[in-house]
């Protein structure tokens, strides 16, 4: 798919470059030491555009303060701050760094004032010369969409429209598009939508495509790739992250594998910029297998082009069946991958998580790091796991907080109650 071209700082993303692969801190960003030491491992790992999440004002201080030692170190790898709500943090970030990513429904609760402020973050871009994100997510989408179109792929393409439309309307074009959504067959089709409506528009932005809240080992790797890899194949998305409830530096061999496997690896791009070598060493060979054959058998799944798979690892078959949607053996599980807002261990809870529910079959279950993004991003969980801070979690039943405020080491033991006695009230309906 013909786009356009986005420039973010040296890195140039679109359909005449190379696949960009991207990743996100998980530090506190007002911890400058710990996030300056994940932003160098980072880019040693091949990251190209490195993200870190800016919650308040202040931590605008110290993104630029880690935004100026990566630079006098020689580490020229683009930063993105991740912002969520505040037009007025995003409007503090323009001059720090090269990218923003905003979901500009979240700037304000009326849409009317929200498309206000959206138009005046884009004339400081504008001004700044800096690319942004338009990100919207399945499950986050505003009280306006919501009611106008319904909470569906189609919803998430329109909605983003909106603003994509304001952009071109503005004369700004350095934008990428991403609608991310846990659950593989809606985040495939709402890409597809959105594709379909730009190139009706004639004006066709890069797209950042990925698999939010993936979870992690081998199924947060199989729900990246199947979907990720489904829509490479037909030409959509410019640049990838895997997000996994994992070190950030793991995500990146396997957004490299997809890279170079829907990239032409070795070859140049318009600008001489080349895909990121996969280091033979950084999958190991059962990896490389897992990868090899989510990719092969995401599209035929996703599409219905065919309704098993001959895989004689019964494993894997099971796992590749459940990424695409098509046959739950297990729970299927959504956890974000941690930022700077979560404030507790997050993939050692996930893992406890997993280990006390495995048990269980056809629920959804969400473990996410905080209360800002948690109970919009869990959009299609039965329950979900969600951090308060201050050793707290508050458990939902779908979308509503059913308990709160109950202490961490009784948590889990409490959401196995909630969901055995829903169990129970189900069986004797």
């Amino acid at each position: 798919m013909e786009t356009r071209t986005v420039r973010v700082g040296d890195v140039l993303i679109g359909s005449g470059h190379p696949i960009v692969v991207q990743t996100m801190c998980n530090t506190h960003t007002a911890d400058v030491a710990a996030t300056l030491a994940q932003c160098r491992r980072l880019a040693a790992a091949g990251s190209q555009l490195i993200r870190i999440t800016v919650p308040s004002l202040s931590d605008v201080e110290p993104l630029r303060q880690i935004h100026d030692t990566l630079r006098s170190e020689g580490i020229s790898v683009p930063l993105v701050a991740d912002i969520h709500f505040s037009a007025e943090v995003a409007m503090a970030v323009v001059p720090v760094v090269e990218k923003i990513r905003i979901n500009p429904g979240n700037f304000h609760p009326d849409h009317s004032k929200a498309r206000v402020l959206f138009g005046q973050f884009l004339k400081r871009c504008k001004q700044y010369d800096r690319a942004i994100r338009i990100g919207l997510n399945h499950g986050s989408l505003g009280k306006y969409i919501v009611e106008k179109y319904g909470n569906t792929p189609q919803a998430m393409a329109l909605a983003a429209l909106e603003w994509v439309e304001m952009c071109i309307e503005a004369d700004f074009y350095n934008v990428v598009v991403s609608l991310k959504a846990s659950n593989t067959v809606v985040m495939v089709q709402a890409y597809r939508e959105l594709a379909r409506l730009m190139q009706e528009r004639g004006v066709v932005f890069p797209l950042h495509v990925g698999v939010t809240e993936a979870g992690n080992g081998d199924s947060g790797r199989i729900k990246s790739c199947v979907a990720i890899s489904t829509l490479l194949q037909e030409g959509i998305g410019n640049t990838i992250r895997v997000s996994l409830t994992e070190d950030p530096e793991k995500e990146i061999p396997v957004a490299q594998y997809l890279a170079n496997r829907y990239g032409m690896p070795g070859q140049a791009g318009h600008d001489g910029q080349r895909h990121p070598r996969l280091d033979r060493g950084a999958l190991s060979e059962r990896e490389e297998t897992i990868l090899k054959a989510a990719c092969d058998w995401g599209a035929p799944l996703l599409n219905h082009q065919v309704d098993d798979i001959p895989l004689e690892d019964t494993y894997l078959k099971d796992e590749i069946m459940q990424a695409c949607r098509r046959r739950f053996y297990k729970p299927e599980y959504i956890a974000c991958p941690g930022c700077g807002r979560t404030l507790y261990n997050l993939e050692e809870t996930f893992n406890r998580v997993k280990e006390a529910t495995a048990g269980f079959k056809d629920v959804v279950i969400a473990v996410m790091g905080c209360i800002v993004n948690g109970p919009g991003e869990m959009a299609d969980a039965d329950y979900g796991y969600v951090g308060e801070g201050a050793g707290k979690v508050t458990l939902y039943r779908k979308k509503e907080p059913v308990l709160r405020h109950i202490p961490e080491d009784e948590a889990i033991d409490k959401l196995i109650e909630l969901i055995n006695s829903d169990s129970v009230s189900r069986l004797g309906d």
